[in-house]
């Protein structure tokens, strides 16, 4: 079994404490997101985990943690989001120059190829076009120059519940994306011709567009056969059949919860209201079993 943690929130950032309380424990309750009157129980010991995928803007509060887990004998790798758009876009993400060194830190700390750059997702808008993309992809590859193998990327796809937020946050963030424009055409041959000057394969997340003409081919952000590479498991890997139909993504279990972040991502599909989000982490406890007794 693959456990994420998580697509729905940022462990990592915000529950770190509570995620180490339950591995210790040996299992946590994960509500039904459809049902919070119902939970399923996931086991977290090494006997049941074949290995961990961290998802996260700010991984260091359990960055102080992972010789606890390695003395565990965890298998873990790391998806570590990190662009740099203007405020109105990602109003609480960690400043670019911080993240670029918790990034490193974290690369020197567990290996390249076990700390994953998402450069996800692309959002074209007037604070964030083409040439905004193509400059700050080249000065964060360039950074991260030897601290990753691999980039992720994908192009933003509006949500319903956040559609009304990004056009708040910037005009066009909300527009669908035209790949057959110059624009994008040429942004994609940039990113994967400054990716490979910086020692980075680019791979696409959960899209229908085909970019192999660009050398970005599609890939899985959880990914059975690179944890069997990393870590020498065997693994029958079979896809998430919970996922949209163009993720590639191993099947997993997320032990994460809806509207529980902080960082206030105005693409995010993950939280409908910031004002849940801050009152579940507001009466979060971490020694609950579930991350949070989530505000209905």
């Amino acid at each position: 079994m693959i456990v994420s943690a998580s697509r729905r929130t940022d462990i990592p950032a915000f529950y770190s404490k509570w995620f180490l309380n339950r591995v210790r424990a040996g299992w946590c309750l994960v509500p039904n997101p459809f049902n919070l009157n119902q939970s399923s129980r996931v086991a977290l010991t090494t006997s049941e985990v074949d290995a961990f995928v961290f998802w996260s803007r700010n991984p260091s509060p359990l960055m102080n943690h992972l010789d606890e887990l390695d003395e565990r004998g965890l298998h873990y790798y790391f998806l570590f989001t990190l662009i740099g758009y203007p405020r109105p876009i990602d109003p609480g993400a960690p400043p670019l120059g911080r993240s670029l060194g918790t990034f490193q830190e974290l690369s020197a700390r567990i290996g390249p190829q076990r700390t994953i750059w998402r450069y996800d997702p692309i959002v074209l808008s007037d604070l964030s076009g083409v040439d905004f993309h193509e400059k700050n992809f080249r000065r964060v590859a360039g950074e991260l120059r030897g601290a990753t193998e691999r980039c992720v990327i994908s192009f933003v796809q509006p949500y319903r519940k956040a559609r009304a937020r990004m056009e708040a946050a910037a005009a066009g963030c909300a527009d669908p994306v035209d790949f057959s424009s110059r624009g994008v055409r040429a942004l994609l041959g940039a990113i994967s011709q400054i990716a490979a000057e910086n020692g980075m394969q680019v791979f696409s997340c959960a899209t229908e567009q085909d970019f192999s003409a660009y050398g970005i081919r599609a890939s899985s952000c959880i990914d059975g056969e690179l944890i069997s590479r990393l870590f020498g498991i065997e693994m029958a890997v079979k896809k998430d059949p919970y996922q949209r139909k163009a993720c590639r993504c191993a099947a997993s279990r997320d032990i994460g919860m809806y509207d529980t972040c902080l960082f206030g991502c105005s693409y995010c599909y993950a939280t409908s209201s910031f004002e849940r989000a801050r009152a579940n982490h507001a009466r979060h406890d971490p020694d609950w079993p579930s991350l949070a007794q989530p505000v209905k």
